[in-house]
């Protein structure tokens, strides 16, 4: 079997060819895993208050090079992983706390990658073929991601900070 590491997360997968994301830098086969994860995810409701942790551990493990929607998309997503996992986020409020981060993006800076980018990744997550064992996978692999990028927390702590003022200064606007 011919094996292709991925340049984001570093996980191997049997070469392929096929799309890619655009601006976050993985092999094809990587992508079409993480495709898979989504599909599974999307599928089973009981997954579903995990996904967006899929989602962020994905983007942080993928940043690509430093253009303005990598910059954007890592620090939105490392955000979102520190008020998951710092912070206790309760999932209903995942979205409402990327819109408050999405309002201030324009101010986030190049983050330089880790060289390791943690040591669980979306195969780890897509070997997980039970509900509850792709929960936990989930998890770990959010914490991992989230780890990873330790030498950066305190910037993202930062931003978050930055987000949530600019949330309570224009909060959006109520049911009329």
């Amino acid at each position: 079997m011919n094996l292709e590491t991925c340049p984001g997360c570093g996980a191997a997968f049997p070469r392929r060819a096929g799309p890619m994301h655009p601006y976050m830098v993985s092999s094809p086969a990587c992508w079409a895993a993480f495709g898979e994860v989504l599909a599974r995810e999307y599928s089973e409701p009981a997954l579903l208050s995990i996904h967006r942790l899929s989602v962020d551990a994905y983007a942080v493990q993928h940043p690509g090079s430093p253009c303005r929607q990598s910059i954007q998309s890592v620090g939105v997503h490392l955000i979102r992983l520190c008020l998951f996992l710092e912070h206790g986020l309760a999932p209903d409020r995942a979205n409402e706390a990327m819109l408050a981060a999405g309002r201030i993006k324009h101010t986030f800076s190049w983050l330089e990658p880790p060289s390791a980018l943690g040591a669980v990744t979306v195969h780890d997550v897509l070997q997980a073929t039970e509900t509850s064992a792709h929960a936990a996978m989930v998890r770990r692999w959010a914490q991992s991601a989230w780890d990873a990028w330790g030498p950066h927390h305190e910037r993202v702590r930062q931003w978050l900070v930055q987000s949530n003022n600019s949330f309570k200064q224009n909060p959006p606007p109520g049911p009329a």
